[in-house]
């Protein structure tokens, strides 16, 4: 009876250390959200970033209102980017200049984490109003832009660099495994720690591509409408 009291006692103690353990240590971490754009060019899946969780919260709550169903793409560069999110995009007549202007009742506070999450290609980032009518960098409530961009060479990095640098005061400035992705997969760097990246195409990188090759008039519109038909939450695990 001796050896069971003194084992129970042992268990009681070990279990008091376990729970007095530092959150981090016992707690999984937590699983990325994801969202699909169901697009009549074919299906998008974006993982959302933890480390940006005002972005993924609020785009969250939009996708389960339906803000995104029935938006078009109403800005696609090739070569670089397509974006979406812009509101009044679902009835406007063809030709007429989107994204500029629409209806938005708040901003996002920016989440820039560079170099830790930077504008490699599939990434995706909210649009915003320029450093000088917002100077804290604020995002877009409902405007973001999916990354394409292309491959950098050291010479082209060290260019990228310097130009930031002059824009930035000397503030960013490209870690080896950063350029490393810059020439083997391609982006945008020009647009590091100026936007906020929120999340990255896990699956439909082939659609991004299928839509940024779309035709174009002067303001970057498609001159075939590409749209968002519906977004929802993606309840599959990974």
């Amino acid at each position: 009876m001796k050896y069971l009291k003194v084992k129970c006692i042992n268990i009681f103690k070990l279990w008091t250390f376990l729970l007095l353990l530092p959150l981090p240590v016992m707690a999984q971490e937590e699983e990325n959200q994801r969202i699909v754009l169901e697009t009549d060019s074919g299906d998008v899946t974006i993982m959302l970033y933890n480390e940006t969780p005002l972005h993924r919260d609020n785009i969250v709550k939009l996708v389960k209102e339906g803000f995104y169903d029935g938006v078009l793409f109403h800005r696609v560069i090739e070569d670089f980017m397509i974006q979406t999110g812009d509101s009044i995009s679902r009835h406007a007549p063809a030709g007429k200049l989107l994204g500029v202007g629409s209806y938005e009742t708040y901003k996002i506070p920016a989440e820039i984490r560079f170099p830790q999450i930077f504008h490699k290609r599939g990434s995706v980032a909210a649009a915003r109003e320029g450093d000088a009518e917002n100077p804290q960098r604020e995002s877009s409530m409902c405007q973001f832009y999916i990354v394409w961009g292309k491959r950098y060479s050291g010479n082209m990095m060290d260019d990228v660099e310097e130009r930031i640098a002059r824009n930035t005061g000397n503030l960013i400035s490209f870690p080896q495994e950063v350029r490393d992705a810059y020439f083997q997969y391609g982006g945008t760097p020009h647009l590091d720690g100026q936007y906020t990246v929120f999340g990255e195409v896990v699956e439909g990188l082939d659609v991004v591509e299928r839509i940024m090759a779309a035709q174009t008039d002067e303001n970057n519109r498609p001159l075939i409408d590409i749209r968002i038909k519906r977004a929802y939450i993606d309840e599959k695990k990974p």
